[in-house]
């Protein structure tokens, strides 16, 4: 299993429309990719900035390749993306699952 990481920040004065758009738009698009085992969408308040992480799991790199394409280390982003993010983070980072419960 495939964990995929990718950070975000967003003004503290958005993070309330951010979160509803993750759990509205970009939940259910992660879902909809057959080895798409789950997402958790990670929240920390730091003062004006609001920090997001997203984890994605994934039965393997072929399923993530089916969402984000050949470039699996690239980050994905939505056009609405831009209403909130502060900046674009180029990559996302993966790790193999090697222990749970």
């Amino acid at each position: 299993m495939i964990v995929r990481m990718w950070h975000g920040e967003v003004p503290a004065s958005k993070a309330d429309a951010y979160r509803n758009f993750l759990n509205a738009r970009a939940i259910p698009d992660y879902r909809s990719v057959e080895g798409n085992i789950s997402v958790h969408i990670l929240e920390r308040s730091a003062g004006a900035v609001t920090h997001f992480i997203t984890l994605t799991f994934w039965k393997d790199f072929e399923s993530i390749k089916a969402f984000a394409g050949q470039a699996v280390e690239a980050a994905k982003y939505y056009p609405e993306d831009r209403d909130f993010l502060i900046e674009f983070e180029p990559n996302v980072i993966h790790y193999e699952v090697v222990g749970h419960s």
